[in-house]
């Protein structure tokens, strides 16, 4: 099992779409790339913490690659937007692809690359390693799933 650590907007729909995925074993929503191992939701929404929301999706990676996770990434939010998701507004709703290792970096940097061309270079995904992740609250794990239960 791998793990992938993806920020596109409120992490909500997110979640769902990855969720569905087959190959996608488990999904969690969670803050990464702050400064402080632990934090909590009103915390990150001051937009002072450096968390950013963030899907933590595990999958099988002999039936989803990570490439597939970063095409899904890139067609499902708008990687134009800065530190914005319409009309989710803060650092803490950027576009950001977080990655463990190396070759987790290198094809995140590939693929970012690919669809900048794409987008004529308007691209502002960030790209950086994993730091500070940390669960949100139980009440935004599964938040679609359990709201249309």
């Amino acid at each position: 099992m791998q793990k992938s650590y993806l920020a596109l907007g409120c992490f909500w729909k997110p979640e769902e779409t990855f969720r569905q995925l087959t190959g996608v074993i488990e999904t969690e929503v969670g803050y990464a790339g702050g400064a402080s191992s632990a934090t909590n939701y009103e915390e990150v929404c001051t937009g002072n913490t450096g968390h950013t929301e963030t899907v933590k999706i595990t999958y099988d990676e002999k039936i989803i690659s990570y490439e597939k996770l970063l095409e899904v990434f890139f067609k499902t939010h708008d990687p134009t937007q800065k530190d914005m998701q319409y009309p989710d507004m803060g650092t803490q709703y950027r576009s950001e692809i977080f990655y463990e290792n190396e070759q987790q970096k290198n094809t995140a940097e590939n693929y970012k690359n690919l669809f900048n061309k794409k987008l004529n270079g308007k691209i502002e995904t960030n790209i950086s390693k994993i730091k500070n992740y940390c669960k949100a609250e139980e009440y935004h794990q599964k938040y679609i799933m359990k709201r249309n239960q």
